[in-house]
């Protein structure tokens, strides 16, 4: 079951990450995009006031199968884990954090970019 677990976390997160970062590009899923944008920053920097910053209910769930699987020492964040697992790159976590929070901000800026393009466009259309 705790590999099943894994494996779903995996799956889920990694495309969550990935739709974080490219969701905007379709139009269809722009609005859903800056929604989870929106969330995982709420969920970084609110949750991180009581958790640490970069706090992600996704990676604790995650980290705590791993454990339990009997994976120790794992990283700070979710990126330098898949990082490490899948590329076998030991990384610096300082550079990975500052690198996702600016590729982050990025994404959502262009979110927020396109969402506006669209929502002024089709109120002009009406």
């Amino acid at each position: 079951m705790l590999k099943l677990l894994d494996l779903f976390f995996i799956v889920f997160h990694t495309a969550l990450v990935f739709f974080n970062l490219f969701g905007w590009i379709y139009r269809k899923t722009r609005l859903i995009n800056l929604i989870t944008l929106l969330l995982t920053g709420s969920s970084w920097f609110f949750l991180g006031i009581f958790y640490g910053f970069g706090y992600c209910p996704f990676t604790d769930w995650h980290f705590s199968v791993l454990e339990k699987m009997g994976f120790l020492n794992l990283p700070a964040s979710y990126i330098e884990y898949i990082t490490e697992r899948f590329f076998c790159a030991d990384v610096d976590s300082d550079r990975v954090d500052v690198l996702t929070v600016v590729i982050f901000f990025a994404a959502l800026i262009v979110s927020i970019a396109f969402n506006s393009k669209d929502y002024y466009f089709h109120r002009k259309m009406k």
